[in-house]
């Protein structure tokens, strides 16, 4: 039986829609292989909720948009649906910030959330995508509402060089808008040694919405070059100790130079046009994110009772905005964050019978991450952030008859942050005057918690199975945002307490014939003290600091009649309430910019001969009306304003000419269907009112040895 490899810390259950949806053929569910550096288990044995893209579905997602918020919302029934810029602000996991990983190693800056973080690799080298959703504090900071780990292709052949070459050409039907992109990956295995070796490069064209109009240059993809590097190397001692090294880099720069024609919101979309004033000093995108990890395992540590896996890891990274006249003589922003890391993971057999066992996993995790935001000519927008954190961690698992699996863990959150003393910008009112710049004491602050989860799986039949689990999260994101906004001298007066997040999820999953697959989860997370987005009166965007309540549902069904033919779909739907004068009155509703719509997201597939297949993609996102406008003004606050529905079809189709070449077409928004995404309404800004993407083809050519 084929395993699933899943993060040891982590209580969740695992969605299969995604894994199942590009397969033609009846799967029993446990044949789901997933790797999230932690514990290498079968999905019978997991409680919790966990959502597998796998190679083949990111690759055919691929053929239709290569921008990886775009896969993950076709793909990731309770992930928010995307911007359409390269700003993934509103795309929350169940109501919550996520953590981003790569191989285990985190992109998120949680100290100063620039909302950049899913946008940060190269989907071509991507083998699959692991989505833990759900409050976890497995990788520490940032996790409220689960992970997103992008696990990066391996060697899979004996041969000393094989690889993958593809060529790809986007278009829009309005003349100019031509865009391409061209990947080789390069892998094999000499003696002891295997290497996968990758670069990818892509140069996108103009965007136009359904009217060939430009869309808004703000925040936008258009025009950009994106590269994209990867070096792994592995040495297999023996048979039961490897040691690998990588190296992964990538980079975005936009030279979109469009005039801003802003919009008049829920009316006339904000457009671009002409030329662009040129008032940025570095290109808008994000010039560098570097990624180098090494690892060491030994499978049999301890005579034979203990598998020991140790890695360290680096990362820098980078990202520029736009131009902002919101604070004084105006200028450009950017977030700066490096992050040191290690982690040292044991697994010990207790005992291992026939029909039960016994095991427990422990570890060390340290990490150091560096933030700061600035503007580019040197003002410092938030002060510099340097936090420790050590967490030792504990998770024993019993398995017991094959049917029944029991799951306890504990981890020892140890943080402390230094902040740097930093004078507050002085930014502009509505009334055209400007607040006052102020001088801020830093100092240190400290935080620790024992955060714990739970979780039980009973397979009590193929179409029956329940699963139940506690999990907690423990994080401070944000603070930059806290910080920036200082009134108070010393950041000691400042309201900086960590959110604890705690999930609970009931859910049940099985097959009920050999054609059918279902899943069905309920889950619940309340927080002593969120943290959600509001507009202060002189424009800018505060912390709003209360006690929350987020719950949902989201379940999936996938048929498959016949080997030719398979069809389904998933359904979430989520909502969050506050008690904003924490009074125990949660009449108060969390805005849009984190509660997203409910939406449905379903697919045909057809392979009327081996080598030809067609697929149809539909994403319905549903409306909200869920807050009144303001009685004087007729105007929403930030994050208010009413969503309408809008449903999206996509064509996907592949030829394999032969063995080694294969052709595909994709076309995004099939029907040229005119939209807004739901941030543009939420938002309720005229600026930020734009419409999306209209009919784009991609055509792509590649070729395999």
């Amino acid at each position: 039986m084929r395993k699933v490899l899943l993060s040891a810390a982590c209580l969740g259950t695992t969605t299969v829609f995604a894994q199942i949806k590009d397969t033609l053929q009846s799967q029993n569910v446990d044949e789901v292989i997933m790797t999230a550096s932690r514990k290498k288990e079968n999905i019978k044995e997991i409680p919790g909720s966990v959502t597998v893209v796998n190679e083949k579905q990111i690759q055919s997602q691929l053929t239709v948009n290569s921008d990886i918020t775009s896969i993950l919302q076709y793909t990731v029934p309770s992930l928010g649906t995307n911007s359409g810029q390269t700003s993934n602000t509103g795309q929350t996991l169940r109501g919550r910030q996520v953590l981003v990983l790569i191989d285990g190693v985190p992109q998120s800056t949680p100290l100063r959330n620039g909302a950049r973080d899913l946008r940060t690799i190269d989907p071509s080298v991507i083998e699959r995508i692991e989505v833990i959703k759900g409050a976890s504090s497995i990788y520490g900071n940032g996790a409220d509402g689960g992970i997103i780990n992008y696990i990066t292709k391996r060697s899979k052949t004996d041969q000393k060089i094989s690889g993958i070459s593809q060529f790809g050409l986007t278009a829009q039907p309005y003349g100019g808008t031509l865009g391409f992109r061209a990947s080789q990956l390069l892998s094999g295995k000499v003696n002891r040694f295997d290497y996968v070796v990758s670069m990818a490069y892509e140069r996108t064209g103009y965007m136009k919405d359904a009217n060939g109009i430009n869309l808004s240059p703000t925040y936008s993809p258009a025009k950009m070059d994106n590269y994209n590097g990867m070096l792994k190397v592995g040495y297999t001692i023996n048979n039961d100790q490897r040691i690998e090294a990588s190296y992964i880099g990538y980079a975005s720069r936009s030279d979109l130079n469009l005039g801003l024609k802003t919009g008049k919101y829920g009316i006339t979309p904000t457009i671009g046009e002409g030329v662009g004033k040129n008032l940025e000093t570095t290109p808008q995108g994000t010039p560098r994110n570097h990624n180098i990890k090494l690892s060491y395992d030994h499978k049999n540590l301890f005579w034979g009772t203990t598998a020991l896996n140790i890695n360290t890891y680096y990362q820098d990274f980078k990202t520029v905005y736009g131009y902002s006249d919101t604070f004084l003589n105006g200028g450009q922003s950017n977030v700066i964050s490096k992050k040191y890391g290690a982690r040292a993971n044991f697994d010990t057999q207790l005992w291992n019978g026939k029909n039960s066992q016994g095991e427990v996993i422990y570890g060390l995790d340290v990490l150091n991450d560096q933030t700061v935001q600035k503007l580019e000519d040197g003002r410092y927008w938030t002060p510099d952030m340097d936090m420790t954190n050590i967490a030792p961690f504990l998770l024993v698992k019993i398995d017991l008859l094959k049917k029944l699996t029991i799951r306890g863990g504990l981890r020892y959150e140890n943080m402390s942050v230094n902040v740097g003393d930093f004078n507050t910008l002085s930014s502009i009112k509505n009334d055209g005057t400007f607040t006052q710049s102020i001088f801020v004491t830093g100092g240190k602050l400290k935080y620790n918690a024992l955060v714990g989860n739970i979780g039980v799986r009973y397979n009590i039949e193929n179409y029956i199975n329940l699963f139940g689990s506690f999990s907690q999260s423990y994080s401070i994101n944000e603070l930059g945002r806290i910080l920036r906004t200082s009134t108070q001298g010393t950041i000691q007066n400042l309201e900086t307490k960590p959110i604890i997040v705690n999930n609970y999820e009931l859910g049940a999953t099985g097959q009920i014939s050999k054609w059918i697959n279902y899943e069905i989860t309920s889950y619940v997370s309340t927080s002593k003290l969120g943290a959600s987005f509001v507009q202060s009166p002189d424009r800018a965007l505060t912390i709003q600091r209360s006690p929350e309540v987020v719950y949902g549902v989201e379940g999936f069904l996938h048929f498959t009649p016949a080997k030719w033919f398979n069809f389904g779909g998933s359904y979430s739907w989520i909502e969050g309430i506050t008690s904003v004068k924490n009074d125990g009155d949660y009449s108060t509703k969390i805005n849009n910019s984190r509660i997203s719509a409910p939406k449905v997201l379903a697919y045909v597939q057809v392979r009327p001969t081996s080598s030809l297949s067609f697929g149809l993609d539909m994403l319905h996102a549903f409306k909200q009306d869920r807050f009144d406008p303001n009685p004087k003004t007729g105007l929403y606050a930030y994050g208010e304003g009413f969503v309408p529905d809008y449903t999206i079809f996509n064509l996907k189709s592949s030829y394999e000419v032969t063995h080694n070449w294969k052709l595909s077409l994709g076309i995004e928004n099939l029907f040229n269907t005119t939209y807004q995404p739901a941030i543009a309404w939420w938002s309720a800004r005229d600026s930020d009112f734009t419409n999306s993407l209209g009919m784009r083809g991609t055509f792509m050519i590649e070729y395999k040895f």
